[in-house]
């Protein structure tokens, strides 16, 4: 009889990665269940309260699923990665004028950098997550990620970074599934779980206040400016660049007689920029730290592909090609609202994902 292979599945608490452990068992793999612990040095009770994904109430869900899917359960302590590579990267990002996506910087570097570094290190040959996301190897050999079968619920834009390595150690078995197919088959088997409602905050700032968290953690002094107009007219003071996106409108307190956006944060004057709402939109954008992932390059050619410029964008008809620096440049067909440094560009052909990097 053949070994059964042995899986990690990240275990968040929730239905998703609930049912992934069930399937996987059921498929014939030994399945360890593991929560990564990455709250910093907060008291009991902000844990408890915490509703994200890894919080103490996240532990005692998945403990109790583990329980009764009757396998291995553990909590493993990545509380250094996710400052290193999540928080920090967070709060750098916003001081320099940029809108990052902490959620993308975890799936790359600590739900898969360093969880797969540990389960290979005892002796796994794959980790699986709760993701709606398919994973294929293509006839060229190189791995990449198909969307899911439910649109509503692809996660294919939050996962575009994973490198060809990692991808071909993972396990993604909800990704053929309805959300609807998956709470059907918790309520099944009975899992507490079935009817938990998804988690939907950044984990580490359950109450949304961004600029305050961002203060707390950074030694630099975030100070208020100037609004300006496109000409470089001064028309209002902000609070600091930290409170504010591009294509943002609301908590401007700016008394113009027509609604206003944010159009462009300028770290190095301390400036937001404001505009109209014609003034949010654009039809390119470049990006860097990019990851190929169904192709390995763009080798000097330009490529049709459809493009997602947020986790909530549907994606739009666009152009790439190489220019220069490591850079992509994309021309939409059409232009885009609210296109925002920092936030990833992800890059598709059909249901599958050629690659992606972030706006500059």
């Amino acid at each position: 009889m053949m070994d059964k292979k042995k899986v990690v599945v990240g275990m968040s608490g929730g239905v998703d990665s609930s049912v992934a452990a069930y399937l996987l068992k059921e498929a014939g793999y030994d399945v360890v269940g593991v929560t990564m612990q990455i709250w910093q040095d907060e008291d009991q009770t902000t844990q408890e309260e915490n509703g994200g994904c890894c919080g103490l109430s996240a532990v005692d869900d998945a403990r109790r699923v583990a329980w009764d899917l009757d396998i291995p359960y553990y909590v493993m302590n990545f509380k250094q990665e996710f400052k290193d590579n999540v928080i920090d990267y967070f709060v750098d990002e916003y001081v320099q004028g940029k809108t990052p996506n902490p959620c993308i910087a975890c799936n790359r570097y600590v739900k898969w950098e360093s969880l797969l570094k540990r389960s290979l290190d005892i002796g796994a040959e794959y980790i699986a997550t709760g993701h709606y996301a398919q994973i294929e190897q293509l006839p060229s050999g190189r791995y990449a990620l198909k969307k899911s079968a439910t649109a509503a619920k692809d996660q294919t834009y939050a996962l575009y970074n994973l490198t060809q390595y990692q991808l071909s150690h993972t396990l993604m078995p909800v990704g053929q599934y309805t959300k609807d197919e998956i709470r059907a088959i918790a309520q099944k088997i009975n899992l507490q779980v079935a009817s938990k409602p998804d988690s939907q905050e950044i984990c580490f700032i359950p109450d949304h206040d961004y600029a305050r968290f961002i203060s707390e953690n950074t030694d630099k002094e975030l100070m208020p400016g100037n609004f300006v107009d496109l000409d470089g007219n001064v028309i209002g003071r902000h609070k600091g660049i930290t409170h504010y996106t591009v294509g943002q409108r609301k908590g401007l307190n700016l008394s113009m007689g027509h609604p206003v956006f944010v159009t462009a944060i300028r770290p190095e004057t301390n400036e937001v920029v404001i505009g109209n709402s014609e003034d949010v939109f654009t039809k390119q954008l470049r990006c860097d730290k990019l990851n190929w992932m169904a192709i390995d390059g763009l080798h000097g050619k330009e490529m049709q592909v459809s493009a997602k410029i947020r986790y909530s964008h549907k994606g739009a008809p666009c152009t790439i090609s190489e220019a220069g620096d490591g850079t992509v440049e994309c021309v939409f067909e059409e232009p885009q609202r609210a296109v925002t440094p920092g936030q990833a560009v992800v890059f598709y052909d059909g249901d599958y994902v050629i690659g992606g990097g972030t706006i500059l």
